[in-house]
């Protein structure tokens, strides 16, 4: 039987990163993965996602300019398009296999279950090891309706060597704004469906409106309140239903209502790992309830936003953590980000907070559309709301759209961690004009 000091189950960007840190500290280490190498973000999520999204940015910066220099609108040929994304994809898992195995990890394919708290079968295999790191992540969430097995997935999305003529997408969250964004300007038409009047619950109101109006001036319809209860296939098209009377006639139907751990087939209850909805529980080390057991990146059920480069800070974390250190987990403040045209971001001290406590904070809401820097790109919408703490006269939460939302709010993110005063910020000198040199004015 092989014996390892630390086995890693994943092989997502959080694994892979926790298995170069731990051989460099001469940990003997394998890793487990039964899918794709490399995970989710690089092969079928964020990574291609994005340079999707740049198509789409290229196309609106150039439209907003359009009888202002620009002579005509651009078009988005969504063939062409798939081939590029596919030159950033199909090498992944292979060159992130290879990796591991030129820098001497030991590498299984296959599917884990755990026999005991040092024993883990790999289909027909055996292995044993002091310590393990669940890396499992997450897959896309599932509807229980009739007619779901017409329902496709982000993961069918990004792969789509056609661009259906209309497409649904049901579920509100970053996903269904961000694929709104991409196939609305390839051309589709699209419905974006949610259960509720609140869509991105988890970003503030005022700026989800804002999203939400510039995406239907794009040609994107939002069915709020809806609850979608069958999908039936007529005709080559498929109809979505409600109880009531809803029905919507569209050539694909995909589903972006959140995302489920992969958390439910490693045979955890048998051996007292505990999870609940969101996913794995974790202590502040990142220790399961089997002391030798730990687990991060999106498998885990946090407060924290499950996002790739807080999977590389908890890996930074347990390579220390499982080399003898035992200060707790110190996350610092983590911004979030709905990527399109406009964008939508967000970081610290949420303005909902903010308002329940006009005492300890300031909020300054900011219309910057007629700032230069967004003026010169003839820009729709460019508008924040910054909250200040009055004790301190730091910048402590805010959230900004518009197209370079996420270059803010990562300064933001910046001055926030380092504790920045508004004074600290104004004695530094930026390039000009970028959105750095408006943070003096914020």
């Amino acid at each position: 039987m092989n014996e390892f000091d630390v086995v890693i189950i994943g092989a997502g960007p959080g694994g892979l990163s926790l298995a170069y840190q731990l051989k460099a500290q001469d940990k003997n280490v394998a890793v487990v993965e039964e899918n794709l190498w490399g995970g989710t973000c690089p092969n079928r999520g964020c990574d291609p996602k994005k340079v999707l999204l740049a198509a789409v940015e290229a196309k609106q910066h150039n439209d907003y300019l359009v009888g202002k220099g620009i002579k005509q609108a651009s078009m988005i040929n969504w063939t062409d398009l798939m081939q590029f994304e596919k030159t950033f994809t199909k090498d992944v898992s292979p060159s992130s296999r290879e990796g591991l195995v030129n820098s001497n990890i030991t590498v299984y394919d296959g599917h884990a279950t755990f026999i005991d708290k040092h024993q883990l079968q790999i289909d027909d295999q055996i292995i044993k090891s002091k310590q393990f790191v669940i890396a499992t992540g997450q897959r896309p969430g599932r509807l229980s309706i009739k007619g779901q097995e017409h329902l496709k997935t982000s993961t069918d999305f990004l792969k789509m060597d056609e661009l259906p003529k209309s497409i649904a997408l049901i579920g509100g969250g970053y996903i269904g704004f961000e694929f709104a964004a991409i196939a609305s300007a390839a051309g589709a038409d699209v419905h974006l469906i949610h259960h509720n009047d609140r869509p991105l619950k988890e970003f503030p109101s005022d700026g989800v409106q804002s999203l939400i109006k510039q995406l239907q001036k794009k040609g994107v319809h939002f069915d709020l309140n809806i609850d979608v209860t069958s999908v039936d296939h007529r005709d080559k098209q498929f109809r979505l239903s409600d109880d009531g009377n809803f029905n919507l006639d569209v050539d694909a139907v995909f589903v972006t209502a959140g995302r489920q751990a992969n958390d439910d087939t490693l045979n955890l209850n048998h051996i007292g790992v505990k999870t609940d909805r969101g996913g794995i529980v974790v202590n502040d080390h990142l220790q399961t309830d089997v002391e030798n057991i730990y687990a991060l990146g999106d498998v885990i059920s946090k407060k924290h936003p499950k996002l790739t480069p807080v999977s590389g800070f908890e890996a930074k974390y347990l390579s220390k953590e499982l080399n003898g250190g035992d200060e707790p987990i110190d996350y610092p403040v983590i911004p979030t980000v709905i990527y399109g045209m406009p964008k939508l971001a967000q970081v610290g001290i949420s303005i909902e907070t903010a308002e329940q406590n006009p005492e300890q904070f300031n909020i300054s809401k900011l219309d910057m559309k007629n700032w230069f820097s967004y003026r010169r790109i003839n820009e729709p919408v460019a508008e924040a709301e910054i909250i200040h703490e009055k004790s301190t006269n730091r910048i402590v939460g805010g959230y900004v759209v518009s197209s370079e939302a996420d270059t803010l709010i990562n300064y933001l993110t910046m001055i926030i961690n380092k504790q920045m005063t508004m004074d600290d910020i104004t004695n530094e000198v930026y390039a000009y004009p970028t959105e750095a040199s408006d943070l003096e004015y914020l």
